[in-house]
């Protein structure tokens, strides 16, 4: 295993930069599609480092893709540095402190997903350059995860078309291999169209289209006893039709966000809300007409990869927290609740451990526990390519993702050294991929056999294009 021993040892020859680009993309939140700082620092960064450069993947001016080597298999490792809205905070402060500017903060750790990754990636084309070997690297760096879909657009694209695997990973309280869960979703902008009058001179003349937004609310948790077990529906307004009482709402738009744990079961989800929404026009004598935002599909596990990874996992042990680590990491789970500790450990399959605030163990292999389960447009990538993810170490113990402890941990030593843990693990599952035909195979024999069982069907219609706007200092 003298090649794991390498390649972190070619990791750790670029930390001191990549610890820097992390803590920039953590200077400068963006949310999804507006991320051009964040993609123009890692473009620098893969030009730095001599990856030939492919732009605006798919059309997404913040999307970019870098590559090294030649011939041999290709092997993707999947970075994201987009942020959360209203989720601001101070570095290192253990109680809500919102930093001046756009509110915006990295509640999810994305600022430190694209820096282990493109370091993964950058460690894995020095291997290459050093012993010659035939094989390419590719660095996506993949905007609007959050809720943007950019993954399933680029997938829809052909971008990882010839890609044989993909490798990523999240920050999270554990390390360990993820496990391949996660619910398939679609947003839908549902738009009601009644008729203005006034709501106390002439009622008898309006339609409301509030009244039917109203209206399929209440349907729509009629359909909550009776979906499959896993789905979840979350509705917001985003247009309530005015600020004005004594006006009957002529123009209504809710957006029903839909999530559940397989593409076909979602689909037909979807076309009930759909059913529920006409219902709700009819009763009210408005019209109602549909526009999809977004659609992620749910992850396809890949035992073969999954098991690589683990071994990986094993021989590198848990990440190397200190004092100093822990006594930071201890004011921040002092903040957390002991349900958010409690729920870490169940949703990892973990024994709970009262006196633990960093991680101090490797996670069994694709631990299911009780937890429920969010959504990712990695899962998309994972219906057209063998893919594995891994969880890293990054935070306290119990420390919820798109929370304010989040953000503030973002520049923590602790933070730093589970980014970079995660990248030796990362860049050791991809040689182990690059220089193992028989893993190569295996994985995609796998993942060919699932697909001929149930075929990826795009969840977005073709119709439906990426958001992206233009450089905000554009002319």
């Amino acid at each position: 295993m003298r090649n794991s021993d390498e390649i972190w040892a070619l990791v750790d020859d670029h930390v001191p930069e990549f610890r820097a680009l992390s803590d920039r993309i953590w200077d400068q939140p963006e949310l999804a599609y507006d991320e051009f700082a964040a993609v123009a620092e890692h473009t620098a960064a893969l030009e730095s480092q001599g990856f030939r450069l492919t732009r605006a993947v798919a059309g997404i001016p913040t999307a970019v893709m870098g590559e090294f080597g030649e011939g041999g298999p290709v092997i993707a490792i999947l970075g994201e540095y987009d942020a959360l809205p209203g989720l601001s905070q101070q570095a290192g402060v253990t109680s809500p402190a919102a930093m001046p500017g756009s509110g915006a903060g990295h509640g999810c750790g994305h600022n430190l997903l694209g820096a282990s990754a493109l370091l993964a990636a950058t460690a894995v084309k020095d291997y290459l350059k050093a012993h010659g070997i035939k094989g390419r690297v590719r660095y996506y760096g993949c905007p609007a995860e959050e809720g943007g879909a950019a993954k399933t657009f680029m997938v829809r694209a052909g971008a990882f078309s010839d890609v044989d695997i993909a490798i990523s990973w999240h920050p999270s309280s554990f390390s360990g291999v993820n496990a391949p869960r996660s619910l398939a979703n679609m947003r839908i902008d549902f738009t009601f169209t009644g008729r203005a009058s006034h709501a106390a001179a002439s009622p008898h003349l309006g339609r409301s289209a509030l009244d039917a937004a109203e209206l399929m609310n209440v349907g729509a948790n009629y359909l909550r006893e009776h979906m499959p077990q896993g789905a979840r529906l979350h509705y917001a307004y985003i247009d309530a039709g005015g600020a004005a009482p004594n006006v009957v709402q002529s123009r209504v738009t809710i957006r029903y966000l839909i999530r559940s744990e397989t593409l076909p079961e979602l689909r037909d989800l979807a076309d009930r809300v759909r059913r529920i929404a006409a219902g709700a026009a009819m009763m009210t004598e408005t019209q109602v007409s549909e526009q999809i935002v977004s659609a992620v599909s749910n992850l396809v596990g890949n035992t073969p990869l999954e098991q690589a990874m683990h071994r990986q996992f094993e021989r590198l042990g848990p990440p190397p927290f200190d004092e100093a680590d822990r006594e930071v990491a201890a004011a921040f789970a002092a903040t957390l609740s002991p349900q958010d500790r409690l729920a870490a450990y169940n949703r990892m399959g973990v024994p709970y451990d009262p006196d633990a605030v960093l991680c101090d163990l490797i996670a069994p292999p694709c631990a299911e526990g009780d937890g429920a389960s969010g959504s990712t447009d990695v899962g998309d990538v994972s219906w057209v390519v063998p893919t594995v993810q891994a969880r890293g170490a990054t935070c306290a113990i119990g420390t919820q993702l798109h929370s304010w402890q989040m953000t503030g941990q973002g520049k923590t030593g602790h933070a730093h050294k589970g980014m970079v843990h995660t990248a030796k693990i990362m860049a050791a599952t991809a040689l182990n991929a690059l220089t193992d035909g028989d893993l190569l195979a295996r994985a995609k024999a796998e993942h060919a056999a699932k697909m001929a069982v149930t075929p990826y069907v795009c969840p977005l219609p073709d119709s439906v294009e990426p958001p992206v706007r233009g450089r905000p200092d554009a002319a």
